[in-house]
């Protein structure tokens, strides 16, 4: 059975950071693209960040870049995001997801076969 099993996450105040895992069983996700999405109430799941599974190539959504990493160990089968300077607008619930996605699609959670359970992100001001 495959299961994306998320770990980290919490209250921080504003400009502290946070970093998430992701870890992967049931089967090798070397090849899946890995990708963290967040979803604050009444808002729909939005991209946050990617990183592909042969090269490591990652994207990040604008409002992300410059302070958000994502990273993953293949050897744990393990995604990482790595929050710096974090904002109140950071807030959300966080998710990771897994997939054999396509370049062009990649933002869009529809894509995505895996899915973990979520794990809320608070930033105080």
């Amino acid at each position: 059975q495959v299961q994306l099993v998320q770990s980290g996450g919490g209250l921080v105040q504003a400009g502290g950071s946070l970093r998430l895992s992701c870890a992967a069983s049931g089967r090798t996700f070397n090849r899946d693209v890995m990708g963290w999405f967040r979803q604050a109430p009444g808002e729909e799941r939005d991209f946050v960040a990617v990183i592909s599974g042969s090269s490591g190539t990652t994207y990040y959504a604008d409002s992300v870049k410059g302070r958000f990493t994502i990273s993953r160990d293949n050897a744990k089968n393990t995604v990482y995001l790595r929050m710096n300077s974090l904002k109140p607008e950071d807030t959300a619930v966080y998710y990771c997801a897994a997939g054999k996605v396509a370049g062009i699609f990649f933002s869009r959670p529809a894509r995505y076969d895996y899915w973990g359970q979520g794990t809320q992100v608070t930033v105080s001001s």
